[in-house]
Formats: C-alpha cells, sequence, structure tokens
C-alpha cells in the first residue's frame, strides 16, 4: 500500500488501535482517526473518505464489521479484516464481504505490511481497465490450447488475461480434471516470466520426510543419504513460476515453512549457513475448500490470504455443457490422429449422451474415455459412449468367472484404481483414498508406484 493513503482504523479496543496508529504513523502512512462503532466510522468515512479501512469484526453496538464491510463495498472504499476469530461461520461472512485481506491477531508488525502491500497488489491487479470478452473459440496461449465459449469460461479467460502479465500470486480454484494445470501453463506463458521456467510441484505427492529437502534443496552431508548438494524446486524455479498444485493437502508443519518463503522470497537449503534468495511468481491450485480448512484448523488463515491475491474458480465440466461437444471433437481428432484411426465424428445419440453425462472426472474423464473408444472404435463414426461406470458390465457378463478370479495383485491393483477413482484422484487427507484405504500415503505411493498407477489412469 502507498504511504500517504488515509487510513481508518475501525477497532473497539483502544490500547490495540492505538498500538497499530503508531506502528503506520512511524512507517509513514496517514491514520484519520480510530472508530471504536459502525455509527462513528460512517460519521468519519462521510466526513474525510479514506482510502483504505482496516477493520475488526466484533465492535461496539449492535453492528459489527462485517455489515460496516458491505457498506464500504457499495462506498468502494477497499478494507482489511484484523480479527483473532477465525471460526468457520465468520470466515464464511468475511469470504461474502470480499475484503483485500485478513489478518489474525495478534501480529507482527511484518505481517502488518505484507498483508498492506498484498491487499494493495491485489487491489490494483483488480482494479487495471478491463480487456474486451474473449470471443474465439479456441484460446491459444504458446504450447496449452484452452478450449471453450460457454459464458462462464470466458469468465475465467478474461480473469487470466488480465492477471496473467502481472507478478500477482493467482489461487486456482477447482475440482479434479478441470484443467487448473493448463490454466497454469498459461498464465506462465502470458507473463513476463514466460522464457523462464516454469516449475511444477504436486504438493501431495512428496512425502513430509522430504518435502523440505524437494522444495528448498540441501547441502551436500545434510543428512544420512545426502551425498551431493540438490537444488529445491523454489530454486529452480527462480526468475519464473512455480505452480503448487494441491496447496491444500500440505501439512501444517510445510505450510509455515512456505509462508516464510513467500514473505521473505529466500529460503534456506537444509544443512545450508546462509539463505538463499529468489525471485518467483506463485501460482497454487486446490479442490478442497480452504474457508472450511482454514476453520477446521488444517490450513493457516495468513497462507490462505498470502495466496489468495487473485483467486480463479474453474467451472465443473458439467456447469460447461456448451463446451463439451467442442472439447469432445477436439479430443477425437487429437486421438485419432495420435492413434492412426480413422475416426472422423461423433453420431447424435453419442453427442446426446456426453451432454447429459454429469461428468465427475471432468475434463480429465472425458480425455481418457474418448483415447478408450478411439482405440476401440471399429467405424469412421462413434455411434455409442460406454462410459466407464457401466464398462466393467459392458466388457465382462456379471456371472463371467473372469470377474471374479485374479492374482492378489491384480486385485489389489483394481481396487486401488476404482478407489483412486470414486476420489476424483485425491490421494491424501479427509476424503482421499488413503482414508478409504487405511493405509498412509507413503504406503499407497509405494503401491502405486509398483502397479504402475500414474494420473493418466485415473
Amino acid at each position: 500500500m502507498q504511504k500517504g493513503k488515509k487510513i481508518l482504523i475501525v477497532e473497539d479496543e483502544f490500547i490495540v488501535a492505538n498500538d497499530l496508529r503508531m506502528i503506520l504513523k512511524k512507517h509513514g502512512y496517514e491514520v484519520i482517526g480510530i472508530a471504536s462503532s459502525v455509527t462513528q466510522a460512517k460519521t468519519i468515512i462521510a466526513a474525510e473518505k479514506p482510502n483504505w479501512v482496516l477493520l475488526d469484526i466484533i465492535l461496539k453496538g449492535h453492528e459489527t464489521g462485517i455489515d460496516l464491510a458491505f457498506e464500504l463495498n457499495k462506498l468502494e472504499i477497499p478494507f482489511l479484516f484484523i480479527s483473532a476469530n477465525t471460526n468457520q461461520g465468520i470466515l464464511e461472512a468475511v469470504k461474502e464481504a470480499r475484503p483485500y485481506g485478513f489478518l489474525t491477531k495478534p501480529f507482527r508488525e511484518k505481517d502488518l505490511f505484507i498483508m498492506l502491500d498484498i491487499a494493495n497488489e491485489r487491489f490494483n491487479t483488480e482494479n487495471k481497465p478491463e480487456e474486451p470478452q474473449i470471443k474465439e473459440v479456441q484460446h491459444k496461449t504458446g504450447k496449452p490450447q484452452i478450449i471453450g465459449r460457454s459464458q462462464a469460461f470466458q469468465e475465467v479467460l478474461s480473469q487470466l488475461e488480465l492477471v496473467a502479465p502481472t507478478d500477482t500470486s493467482v489461487l486456482l480454484l477447482g475440482e479434479s480434471g478441470t484443467g487448473k494445470e493448463k490454466i497454469a501453463q498459461s498464465l506462465h506463458q502470458q507473463s513476463l516470466r514466460k522464457h523462464q521456467p516454469l516449475v511444477v510441484v504436486n504438493c501431495a505427492a512428496i512425502p513430509l520426510s522430504l518435502l523440505e529437502s524437494e522444495l528448498f534443496g540441501h547441502e551436500k552431508g545434510a543428512f544420512t543419504g545426502a551425498q551431493n548438494r540438490r537444488i529445491g524446486k523454489f530454486e529452480l524455479a527462480d526468475g519464473g513460476t512455480i505452480f503448487l498444485d494441491e496447496i491444500g493437502e500440505l501439512p501444517l508443519e510445510a505450510q509455515t515453512k512456505l509462508l516464510r518463503v513467500l514473505q521473505e522470497q529466500e529460503i534456506d537449503r537444509v544443512g545450508g549457513d546462509l539463505p538463499v534468495k529468489i525471485n518467483v511468481r506463485i501460482i497454487a491450485a486446490t479442490n478442497r475448500n480452504l474457508e472450511q480448512e482454514v476453520a477446521l484448523g488444517h490450513f493457516r488463515l495468513d497462507l490462505y490470504y498470502r495466496l489468495n491475491i487473485f483467486p480463479i474458480a474453474i467451472p465443473p465440466l458439467r456447469k460447461r455443457t456448451e463446451d463439451i461437444e467442442i472439447l469432445a471433437n477436439y479430443f477425437l481428432a487429437l486421438y485419432a490422429t495420435k492413434l492412426k484411426k480413422n475416426i472422423t465424428a461423433f453420431a447424435p445419440l453419442a453427442l446426446a449422451q456426453m451432454q447429459t453425462y454429469p461428468w465427475p472426472g471432468n475434463i480429465r474423464e472425458m480425455q481418457h474415455l474418448i483415447e478408450r473408444t478411439v482405440l476401440l472404435a471399429k467405424d469412421p463414426v462413434i455411434n455409442e459412449m460406454i462410459f466407464a461406470e457401466h464398462l466393467e458390465s459392458k466388457l465382462i457378463p456379471s456371472d463371467s468367472p473372469a470377474q471374479k478370479l485374479g492374482s492378489l495383485e491384480e486385485i489389489e491393483r483394481d481396487h486401488i484404481l476404482r478407489v483412486l477413482e470414486s476420489c476424483k484422484g485425491k490421494v491424501s487427507g479427509q476424503g482421499g483414498a488413503t482414508e478409504i484405504l487405511q493405509i498412509s500415503s507413503s504406503s499407497l505411493y509405494s503401491k502405486m508406484k509398483k502397479y504402475g498407477i500414474k494420473p493418466d489412469f485415473y
């Protein structure tokens, strides 16, 4: 936030408010007043017209900080919440109020100014002049091809083009299989960092014991088996972009270390003596409800707001029905060429089946379904789609011995695949495959490696 901007503090604890005022003034900010209630705040706002408001939630009187927040939105005055309340009900109300940040009390001076900078960055990004609405069906941004003409997806593309040229952190939200990695690739390729590395990290796939070494690197001899220096993912991404996929799967201990790296823009190699400065842009993605994870104590609130500067919600395929035929024809042409098959079109029945199917696995499920369909097809036109939930009954009769017999390894592999499919590829955490299978993440990854199970399989 630029110094000299007029700030109003709305806080009913005078000692807290006065300390905050002195900290801000010491660093060159103009504090136009302190209000202990919504009524008092409205009076000051009408008279002084602040540029920013720092807003507590629980205030004197009948109205709360959240009530005032909705008034500030109407007045187009940006604000940040400062509160000790982080239960789920509060967080849901906070989300509806659309603040530019949330700082949890108690906090350090450094945390305050980092949050002010983040809030200002997000405000400036959101208030850039809007680009014309994207009209093309296929939006080509370098290597990844993003396809869609539905209104829901055009909104995603508009947000992408707005934020891509900046260094603003982006949080991609959406179900598994919606194409979050493709969006991340496009963000990178439309940025000023496009000639620098894009490093992809699957946060759910790194065992906790190796997490720090994988992300931040280690020095030779740092621990048993560290025979050489290892450069971590953040250092590899220096000058470019790091994509933290499945960020919601990170354990709390790792979240704390990640937050420090994001704030300080430096990493400590395991066993290293000095920090290493880095310059990376952060793109994160998750299929979890992070507000709920914060309320449950599974995700740090300060990390959430550090990542959530510019969120982009990617709609599931069932809410993009206008795009189903376009995507299906794209994958049909792709796999017909790749598999050297003379397959040219879908029959009306096949298209109708795809339009009414709910696509629980989203675009990834469609891609795999069409690849399998093209592989099995014998005619130039695909007349009918056989979806995964019907495949077993179609290929193997229920009374067939082949359905009942198999080696233990085959049965285990098939069971793991079915569980992964039912979890939409989610490995650990609540609702993940490890919870259903009742084994540890490391054991599951070991079995997946043993049986050759990769993300492309589910």
